[in-house]
Protein backbone atom coordinates (compact mmCIF):
# COMPACT_ATOMS: atom_id res chain seq x y z
CA UNK A 1 0.00 0.00 0.00
CA UNK A 2 1.43 2.80 -1.30
CA UNK A 3 1.36 5.92 1.61
CA UNK A 4 -1.00 8.03 -0.92
CA UNK A 5 -3.26 5.07 0.01
CA UNK A 6 -2.62 4.55 3.55
CA UNK A 7 -4.07 8.30 4.19
CA UNK A 8 -6.78 7.49 1.97
CA UNK A 9 -7.78 4.33 4.11
CA UNK A 10 -7.32 6.39 7.68
CA UNK A 11 -9.19 9.16 6.21
CA UNK A 12 -12.74 6.49 5.32
CA UNK A 13 -11.19 4.71 9.12
CA UNK A 14 -12.05 8.16 10.73
CA UNK A 15 -15.14 9.29 8.37
CA UNK A 16 -16.46 5.90 9.95
CA UNK A 17 -15.71 6.24 13.54
CA UNK A 18 -17.25 9.82 13.84
CA UNK A 19 -20.55 8.70 11.86
CA UNK A 20 -19.54 11.03 8.76
CA UNK A 21 -20.67 10.16 5.23
CA UNK A 22 -19.70 11.26 1.58
CA UNK A 23 -22.36 13.46 1.84
CA UNK A 24 -21.41 15.06 4.70
CA UNK A 25 -17.56 15.35 2.98
CA UNK A 26 -19.58 16.97 -0.40
CA UNK A 27 -21.02 19.69 1.32
CA UNK A 28 -17.91 20.50 3.56
CA UNK A 29 -15.72 20.17 0.44
CA UNK A 30 -18.90 21.93 -1.74
CA UNK A 31 -18.64 19.27 -4.29
CA UNK A 32 -21.30 16.85 -5.63
CA UNK A 33 -21.82 13.46 -3.38
CA UNK A 34 -20.55 11.59 -6.73
CA UNK A 35 -17.93 13.38 -7.15
CA UNK A 36 -16.23 12.51 -3.85
CA UNK A 37 -17.61 8.70 -4.27
CA UNK A 38 -15.08 9.27 -7.66
CA UNK A 39 -12.09 10.93 -5.48
CA UNK A 40 -12.02 8.31 -2.71
CA UNK A 41 -12.40 5.45 -5.82
CA UNK A 42 -9.49 6.88 -7.66
CA UNK A 43 -7.62 8.06 -4.89
CA UNK A 44 -6.57 11.32 -6.99
CA UNK A 45 -7.19 13.87 -4.42
CA UNK A 46 -5.04 17.34 -4.47
CA UNK A 47 -3.01 18.04 -0.75
CA UNK A 48 -5.28 21.12 -0.50
CA UNK A 49 -8.58 18.83 -0.10
CA UNK A 50 -7.00 16.51 1.70
CA UNK A 51 -6.45 19.12 4.30
CA UNK A 52 -9.88 20.18 3.89
CA UNK A 53 -11.26 16.78 5.06
CA UNK A 54 -8.87 16.50 7.57
CA UNK A 55 -10.06 19.81 8.85
CA UNK A 56 -13.67 18.48 8.93
CA UNK A 57 -12.50 15.38 10.81
CA UNK A 58 -10.64 17.58 13.28
CA UNK A 59 -7.51 16.61 12.41
CA UNK A 60 -4.03 18.16 10.83
CA UNK A 61 -2.43 16.37 7.87
CA UNK A 62 0.42 15.86 9.98
CA UNK A 63 -1.76 14.05 12.73
CA UNK A 64 -3.41 11.92 9.76
CA UNK A 65 -0.36 10.76 8.61
CA UNK A 66 0.88 9.55 11.79
CA UNK A 67 -2.96 8.10 12.67
CA UNK A 68 -1.81 6.55 8.45
CA UNK A 69 1.66 5.34 9.64
CA UNK A 70 0.75 3.89 13.09
CA UNK A 71 -2.16 1.71 11.50
CA UNK A 72 0.40 0.29 9.99
CA UNK A 73 2.23 -0.90 13.30
CA UNK A 74 -0.71 -1.34 15.85
CA UNK A 75 0.59 -3.87 18.58
CA UNK A 76 -0.63 -7.12 18.22
CA UNK A 77 0.93 -8.74 21.81
CA UNK A 78 1.47 -6.27 25.09
CA UNK A 79 4.38 -6.86 27.42
CA UNK A 80 3.63 -8.46 30.99
CA UNK A 81 3.98 -5.50 32.57
CA UNK A 82 1.40 -4.41 30.47
CA UNK A 83 -1.02 -6.74 30.87
CA UNK A 84 -0.63 -6.78 35.26
CA UNK A 85 -1.20 -3.03 35.33
CA UNK A 86 -4.64 -3.46 33.27
CA UNK A 87 -5.87 -6.00 35.40
CA UNK A 88 -4.84 -4.31 39.07
CA UNK A 89 -7.32 -1.87 38.66
CA UNK A 90 -11.06 -2.45 37.61
CA UNK A 91 -11.42 1.22 36.57
CA UNK A 92 -8.61 1.79 34.46
CA UNK A 93 -9.15 -1.87 32.76
CA UNK A 94 -12.73 -0.79 32.14
CA UNK A 95 -11.68 2.97 30.17
CA UNK A 96 -9.10 0.82 28.81
CA UNK A 97 -12.32 -1.81 27.15
CA UNK A 98 -13.90 1.70 26.12
CA UNK A 99 -10.75 3.00 24.55
CA UNK A 100 -9.76 0.06 22.29
CA UNK A 101 -13.52 -0.44 21.42
CA UNK A 102 -13.24 3.10 20.02
CA UNK A 103 -15.65 5.17 22.14
CA UNK A 104 -15.24 8.70 22.88
CA UNK A 105 -14.06 9.91 26.15
CA UNK A 106 -17.97 11.87 26.70
CA UNK A 107 -19.49 8.22 26.26
CA UNK A 108 -17.40 6.81 29.10
CA UNK A 109 -18.69 9.79 31.04
CA UNK A 110 -22.29 9.20 29.60
CA UNK A 111 -22.19 5.74 30.73
CA UNK A 112 -20.47 5.14 33.40
CA UNK A 113 -19.95 6.58 37.10
CA UNK A 114 -16.86 8.58 36.14
CA UNK A 115 -16.04 11.94 36.86
CA UNK A 116 -13.84 13.70 33.71
CA UNK A 117 -10.81 14.11 35.58
CA UNK A 118 -10.76 10.21 36.69
CA UNK A 119 -11.60 9.46 33.35
CA UNK A 120 -8.82 12.05 32.09
CA UNK A 121 -6.31 10.30 34.82
CA UNK A 122 -6.85 6.55 33.07
CA UNK A 123 -6.64 8.02 29.87
CA UNK A 124 -3.00 9.47 30.64
CA UNK A 125 -2.68 5.87 32.76
CA UNK A 126 -3.29 4.21 29.25
CA UNK A 127 -1.46 6.89 27.18
CA UNK A 128 1.72 6.23 29.49
CA UNK A 129 1.58 2.36 29.02
CA UNK A 130 1.41 3.24 25.17
CA UNK A 131 -1.79 1.57 24.63
CA UNK A 132 -3.46 4.66 23.02
CA UNK A 133 -1.85 8.36 22.21
CA UNK A 134 -4.16 10.88 24.02
CA UNK A 135 -4.74 14.00 21.54
CA UNK A 136 -5.49 17.28 21.50
CA UNK A 137 -9.03 17.51 22.49
CA UNK A 138 -9.17 14.23 24.55
CA UNK A 139 -9.37 12.45 21.21
CA UNK A 140 -7.67 9.00 21.09
CA UNK A 141 -5.50 7.00 19.14
CA UNK A 142 -5.64 3.22 19.65
CA UNK A 143 -1.98 1.81 19.30
CA UNK A 144 -3.52 -1.95 19.98
CA UNK A 145 -4.62 -4.12 17.16
CA UNK A 146 -7.89 -5.14 17.09
CA UNK A 147 -7.25 -8.93 17.76
CA UNK A 148 -4.49 -8.44 19.66
CA UNK A 149 -3.42 -11.79 21.16
CA UNK A 150 -3.29 -12.31 25.36
CA UNK A 151 0.16 -13.80 26.49
CA UNK A 152 -0.09 -17.68 27.66
CA UNK A 153 -1.03 -17.88 31.47
CA UNK A 154 0.01 -14.16 31.24
CA UNK A 155 -2.06 -11.54 33.37
CA UNK A 156 -4.98 -11.35 30.89
CA UNK A 157 -5.70 -14.80 30.41
CA UNK A 158 -5.45 -15.53 34.51
CA UNK A 159 -8.05 -12.41 34.78
CA UNK A 160 -10.41 -13.69 32.47
CA UNK A 161 -10.22 -17.42 33.93
CA UNK A 162 -10.90 -16.29 37.13
CA UNK A 163 -13.58 -13.88 36.74
CA UNK A 164 -14.33 -13.40 33.04
CA UNK A 165 -15.15 -16.88 31.82
CA UNK A 166 -17.34 -18.24 34.81
CA UNK A 167 -19.61 -14.86 34.16
CA UNK A 168 -19.65 -15.88 30.73
CA UNK A 169 -20.29 -18.85 30.38
CA UNK A 170 -22.95 -18.79 33.21
CA UNK A 171 -25.64 -17.19 31.21
CA UNK A 172 -28.57 -18.88 29.42
CA UNK A 173 -28.15 -17.73 25.86
CA UNK A 174 -31.75 -17.89 25.14
CA UNK A 175 -31.85 -14.05 24.18
CA UNK A 176 -31.90 -12.26 20.66
CA UNK A 177 -28.45 -13.00 18.62
CA UNK A 178 -27.20 -14.85 21.59
CA UNK A 179 -25.81 -18.38 20.79
CA UNK A 180 -24.21 -21.66 22.83
CA UNK A 181 -22.82 -24.74 20.78
CA UNK A 182 -20.81 -27.15 21.43
CA UNK A 183 -19.21 -30.27 19.71
CA UNK A 184 -17.11 -32.57 20.79
CA UNK A 185 -15.31 -35.97 18.17
CA UNK A 186 -12.12 -37.47 17.62
CA UNK A 187 -9.84 -35.67 15.30
CA UNK A 188 -6.47 -36.64 14.06
CA UNK A 189 -3.46 -33.61 14.44
CA UNK A 190 -4.01 -32.50 10.79
CA UNK A 191 -7.90 -32.17 11.21
CA UNK A 192 -6.85 -30.17 14.03
CA UNK A 193 -4.47 -28.10 12.32
CA UNK A 194 -7.46 -27.36 10.13
CA UNK A 195 -9.58 -26.32 12.49
CA UNK A 196 -7.61 -24.44 14.11
CA UNK A 197 -7.09 -22.37 11.10
CA UNK A 198 -10.73 -22.26 10.56
CA UNK A 199 -11.38 -20.71 14.27
CA UNK A 200 -7.80 -18.19 13.67
CA UNK A 201 -10.53 -17.05 10.45
CA UNK A 202 -13.33 -16.35 12.63
CA UNK A 203 -11.54 -14.47 14.79
CA UNK A 204 -10.22 -12.03 11.94
CA UNK A 205 -14.44 -11.96 10.91
CA UNK A 206 -14.87 -11.14 14.25
CA UNK A 207 -12.64 -8.39 14.06
CA UNK A 208 -13.59 -6.97 10.28
CA UNK A 209 -17.01 -6.78 11.77
CA UNK A 210 -16.00 -4.98 14.36
CA UNK A 211 -14.52 -2.11 12.56
CA UNK A 212 -17.30 -2.39 10.08
CA UNK A 213 -20.58 -1.45 12.82
CA UNK A 214 -18.08 1.12 14.33
CA UNK A 215 -19.84 3.65 11.44
CA UNK A 216 -23.28 2.96 13.42
CA UNK A 217 -23.80 5.44 16.50
CA UNK A 218 -22.48 3.89 19.83
CA UNK A 219 -26.43 3.46 20.82
CA UNK A 220 -26.82 1.10 18.11
CA UNK A 221 -23.74 -1.08 19.23
CA UNK A 222 -23.56 -3.86 21.64
CA UNK A 223 -20.71 -4.90 23.80
CA UNK A 224 -20.30 -8.99 22.31
CA UNK A 225 -18.20 -11.76 23.21
CA UNK A 226 -17.16 -14.38 21.31
CA UNK A 227 -15.00 -17.66 23.09
CA UNK A 228 -13.65 -19.96 20.72
CA UNK A 229 -11.54 -23.14 22.47
CA UNK A 230 -10.61 -26.58 21.14
CA UNK A 231 -8.18 -28.40 23.17
CA UNK A 232 -8.07 -32.19 23.99
CA UNK A 233 -10.12 -33.07 26.76
CA UNK A 234 -12.69 -35.45 28.39
CA UNK A 235 -14.91 -35.48 31.16
CA UNK A 236 -13.43 -36.05 34.37
CA UNK A 237 -16.09 -38.48 35.55
CA UNK A 238 -14.99 -40.74 31.83
CA UNK A 239 -11.22 -40.08 32.75
CA UNK A 240 -12.16 -41.60 36.43
CA UNK A 241 -13.45 -44.81 34.36
CA UNK A 242 -10.20 -44.94 32.58
CA UNK A 243 -7.79 -48.31 33.40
Amino acid sequence: MTQISQIIATLKRQLKLQGLTYRDVAVALDLSEPSIKRLFASEQFTLERIVEICSLLGFTLAEIAQEAQNGQRRLRTLSAEQESELVQDDKLLLVAVCALNHWRMLDMLSVYRLSEAECLQYLLRLDRLQLITLLPGNRIRVNVARDFDWLADGPIRRYFNGQGMPEFVAGDFDGSGETLDFAHGMLTDSARAKLQHELRLMRARFAQLHEESLAAPLAQRRGSGLLLALREWEPAAFAALRR
